[in-house]
């Protein structure tokens, strides 16, 4: 079961944000629509931080985009550490199989 705030809200750290769309072309709007899919899949991250828990969020955005999300929680609100699309070979099973 996916635990998320509520209401959901988010904070962004300036270093990622741009991060995230220089690296990976994934813009603010497209990882926040992640959390508001309704298919959207959650995971603990393997390689969790030892100061805090992170978790992986896969779902898509309204224009269909498949994203791997990597997230926190911090004071009520969802910090998004990392977001990239979903390895085609590797990952996509993570959404499209799941239950």
């Amino acid at each position: 079961m996916i635990r998320l705030p509520d209401p959901i809200m988010f904070e962004w750290d300036e270093g990622n944000r741009d991060k995230n769309f220089i690296k990976h072309g994934v813009t603010t709007t497209e990882a926040e629509e992640i959390f508001f899919d309704p298919r959207k899949r959650a995971y603990p991250h393997p390689r969790h931080s030892l100061t805090e828990s992170r978790k992986i969020l896969v779902g898509k955005t309204k224009g269909e985009r498949l994203l791997f999300i990597v997230y926190t929680i911090r004071n009520d609100k969802i910090r998004v550490i990392s977001a990239r699309d979903l390895n085609k070979d590797r990952e996509v099973d993570l959404y499209e199989k799941a239950p």
